[in-house]
């Protein structure tokens, strides 16, 4: 009994740290710049820039230090807000997002560089120049080189757009050949024009070596910024949709700021207060009768365990904690 009291008390504790996450969104990073070099290495024009993200957002959340939002939920509100690719580099469009998301923070960012490093590109005596050397066109006669790929993201505070910390990433293919798909060919594309990057066939390119490199090197400089974002302050307020037992389903999920592990306060509505003069409804009095402990929360629901000395009924409110 005791061996079993003492793993209640562990999880217990451990379920408000794991709240304690800071939670991001990664939104597709700008491949502008490398653009028609990411079209010559492929042979076609893929979106590099959310392939990128993907893969961020794939090592994010194997490291475990933030709360990654799923990149559906992002396309879903981009969608609704009509927002369009244009508006991944501007913070304030991200930080629009955020809010609507409920997260702490945006990461955001661009791909600066996606090539062969021109220094080991030649050909006869001389040096291939242009888009040819670029990008490692015209293979006859080349020199092997290595492929490089540099990537930049900013954190952005949603509740200012203010820019919170910068981080790179840079890798670089240990391997070095005369065509930067290497073996594996071009690692395969997705129905929506983005590659694959988590992809073992992509991987195993050149470009793709230096890709997976720069994108560890780049979480790396976020998970050890972590410290340093500020949490935010959401304050939820919902009503219960449903009960059953002790199981209370809520009317506000993910999207209005609930975490799974939270505990929200459940409070009954009494009498009403009206002014004098008008009639009007100036104050709803509560009382509060216990509380809910989340477990499961989507973007627009959540559900959760009661436990108190009142009894919940559909309709009455659920608030964050008072301080």
């Amino acid at each position: 009994m005791l061996i079993r009291n003492v793993g209640i008390l562990i999880l217990a504790l451990a379920l408000p740290a794991a709240a304690q996450k800071k939670r991001v969104a990664v939104v597709d990073f700008e491949y502008g710049t490398v653009q028609s070099g990411a079209a010559a290495i492929f042979g076609q024009n893929l979106d590099v820039g959310r392939g990128i993200a993907d893969l961020l957002v794939e090592q994010l959340v194997r490291d475990g230090t933030y709360s990654v939002i799923e990149r559906k939920a992002i396309q879903k509100i981009m969608t609704e807000q009509n927002f369009s690719n244009s508006d991944r580099a501007d913070p304030n469009s991200a930080a629009k997002i955020g809010k609507l998301l409920g997260v702490d923070a945006i990461i955001m960012g661009s791909i600066t560089q996606f090539g062969r490093d021109d220094r080991n590109v030649g050909a006869g005596g001389g040096l291939i120049r242009g888009r040819a050397a670029k990008y490692g066109l015209g293979n006859v006669g080349l020199r092997s080189s290595k492929a490089v790929v540099a990537i930049s993201a900013r954190v952005v505070s949603v509740d200012t757009g203010e820019i919170l910390s910068i981080s790179n990433g840079r890798g670089e293919s240990k391997r070095s050949g005369t065509s930067l798909g290497g073996s594996g060919g071009s690692g395969g594309t997705e129905a929506r024009g983005a590659i694959n990057m988590s992809s073992t066939n992509f991987a195993n390119t050149i470009i793709g070596e230096a890709t997976t490199e720069a994108v560890a090197n780049l979480r790396g400089e976020l998970v050890a910024g972590a410290s340093k974002l500020p949490e935010k302050v959401v304050n939820v307020d919902g009503m219960i949709a449903d009960v059953s037992g002790n199981a209370l389903v809520l009317n506000v999920g993910t999207r209005a700021g609930v975490r799974v592990g939270q505990v929200l306060q459940v409070q009954q509505a009494g009498r009403e207060i009206r002014d004098p003069a008008t009639g009007r409804v100036i104050r709803r009095m509560t009382t509060p009768i216990g509380e809910v402990r989340i477990t499961e929360a989507d973007e627009l629901s959540s559900v959760g365990t009661f436990s108190g000395a009142g009894k919940p009924k559909n309709g009455d409110s659920v608030k964050s904690m008072p301080k």
